[in-house]
């Protein structure tokens, strides 16, 4: 499983891995229940590579965060993230100490955790996160 064929579909709970491609779109894979149906460009999808949190210098990929979480936690699940925001904002403070506190909400620090734990429970290999874009210029 690679983070880059990681995605999260606008409206449906949870994550979703892109296993082919079809003539009016994708086919995916729950993380969640392991059901697969096909997605269309009427679906909005976001790529979790594709992601970034502001902070008060710049935006930071979430594959840095998930690496930093991943790191932190030894690839083990975080806390929930039903837990209280205070909780979660401390939390998350650990991971990203410069985030921007007026435009990352609460409910986005839930999203990263509860991501970062739906792929733990898969034993996603978070070291094996890039942490540069790869450039894929031919010379």
């Amino acid at each position: 499983m690679d983070l880059k064929d990681i995605v999260a579909i606008n409206g449906k709970p949870g994550l979703y891995e892109i296993k082919a491609q079809s003539k009016g779109g994708v086919i995916v894979q729950s993380l969640v229940d392991n059901k697969k149906f096909p997605i269309t460009i009427t679906h909005n999808l976001s790529a979790l590579n594709e992601i970034a949190i502001y902070t008060y210098e710049e935006e930071v990929p979430l594959r840095i965060i998930l690496k930093a979480m991943g790191e932190k936690e030894a690839g083990k699940e975080a806390l929930s993230h039903k837990e209280s925001g205070k909780v979660l904002l401390s939390y998350f403070r650990e991971i990203l100490p410069n985030f921007d506190e007026d435009r990352v909400y609460t409910s986005n620090i839930k999203k990263v955790i509860q991501w970062y734990n739906l792929l733990a429970s898969k034993d996603f290999d978070f070291t094996a996160i890039i942490e540069e874009e790869e450039e894929t210029e031919e010379a």
